[in-house]
């Protein structure tokens, strides 16, 4: 599961949504050593076209204008760059847990074909053959080259940070 919560400002925002989007085709790759984690590494792609729009309490035609504008050249800009990639450089244990370790990843997030160098912190565990990692992150969409979408002249707009909220599960047993 990866989710990304999008914050509404401005003046008038009580006429605008917060938005709630949920990707369904992630895939990547793990390499995991319990025993030397920092020789640990992840690389994860989020297809755009998998990105919908999930709010509750927004009309069916409301829901397809946000995600066309969302699929779109201002936004993610989807025909252009089909995919999100995340490349771990860098995995440094902050602590053991009773249940597994916390972790900070440093890599390379690429989003609307700019790479940016990130920190994201997560919670892993290992149970029956499967990884389980689950974290959040806050990004700024500008750092992207995203502008955030202004309506009714500012009145109502989109906030620059956005929160990317993930529990994901690897099978150890997959090649």
């Amino acid at each position: 599961m990866l989710q990304i919560s999008v914050y509404k400002e401005g003046l008038l925002k009580a006429f605008g949504h917060d938005h709630l989007i949920s990707a369904d085709m992630l895939s990547g790759r793990v390499l995991f050593n319990a025993e030397m984690l920092e020789d640990s590494s992840v690389d994860l792609t989020v297809e755009e076209a998998s990105l919908r729009v999930i709010e509750p309490g927004v009309s069916e035609s409301d829901r397809q204008q946000i995600q066309s504008t969302m699929a779109g050249k201002a936004v993610l800009d989807e025909q252009s760059f089909p995919a999100i990639r995340f490349t771990s450089t860098r995995v440094m244990r902050e602590k053991k847990t009773s249940d597994g370790w916390d972790l900070t990843l440093e890599g390379s997030l690429t989003l609307h074909g700019v790479p940016k160098s990130i920190s994201l912190p997560l919670h892993l565990s290992e149970e029956d053959g499967e990884l389980r990692a689950y974290g959040e992150v806050s990004i700024l969409q500008t750092d992207f080259g995203i502008s955030p979408i202004k309506v009714g002249g500012g009145a109502v707009k989109v906030k620059n940070r956005i929160r990317i909220r993930f529990d994901v599960v690897a099978d150890k047993r997959r090649p």
